[in-house]
């Protein structure tokens, strides 16, 4: 499950790392540091590789009569994303980088989960192997998308069960315009010795806090005050 990300570099950087151009669309968006589905995801598609734009999480299939009568999924497991009739078309001809500097795990039981904020050991913006969709009806289009997720790796598997494909910069292409069998083959665990994981304030939990100390490493007994739906 990956639900929560961040992005809070300069558009600059996502140009020079991703080597696209950025629109004004994402760089009003960042920065952005507790990212929820209501806020989008900025997305290179396959269609459109040299240019980096926001589109919205929560998956749309094409044929969708009425988008607010379906399911709209964040995430799309990689072990079932060929065989389900959701995801299946957009994973052989719709596929994306949805960028992001790191996302937010929860450990613990309900009613005392702590997060954790999981990036890059460097630092460095990075990638989710993304897929996306394209509704279109009566001259409204809305593009849409969702994060693959695998088996966790040993840093992120101590937090939780699942965790978001993280594409390292030389599968990128393979990713966008590999066939099939060359995309399956990225969608697994990040090394974990390039993953560093550490626990953030709760004030994270609610979904309209932003702010620069959600990136601070806390003393997770210096915050139990704050409840589970710490604000």
């Amino acid at each position: 499950m990956c639900g929560r990300t961040s992005l809070a570099v300069d558009p600059s950087v996502l140009s020079d790392i991703f080597d696209v151009t950025v629109t004004q669309g994402v760089e009003d968006y960042v920065p952005q540091y507790n990212i929820d589905p209501s806020d989008g995801l900025v997305a290179v598609r396959n269609t459109d590789p040299e240019v980096a734009v926001v589109i919205d999480w929560g998956f749309i299939p094409e044929w969708a009569d009425d988008p607010d009568e379906v399911a709209t999924p964040i995430n799309a497991r990689s072990g079932s994303v060929m065989e389900s009739g959701m995801f299946r078309q957009s994973f052989k001809s719709k596929r994306c980088l949805l960028i992001a500097d790191g996302f937010y795990e929860w450990k613990g039981r309900r009613g005392s989960k702590q997060p954790y904020r999981i990036l890059r050991a460097d630092g460095n913006p990075f990638a989710f192997a993304g897929i996306w969709s394209r509704w279109e009806e009566n001259g409204t289009t809305r593009d849409t998308a969702a994060i693959l997720t695998t088996e966790p790796n040993n840093v992120v598997g101590d937090i939780h069960d699942r965790m978001p494909v993280m594409l390292a910069r030389d599968e990128h292409e393979a990713w966008l315009n590999g066939d099939t069998e060359t995309a399956r083959e990225l969608l697994d665990a990040f090394p974990a010795d390039e993953v560093e994981a550490y626990p953030v304030s709760k004030r994270v939990n609610n979904p309209g806090f932003e702010s620069p100390e959600l990136f601070e490493a806390i003393d997770i007994g210096d915050q139990s005050e704050l409840g589970e739906f710490g604000s």
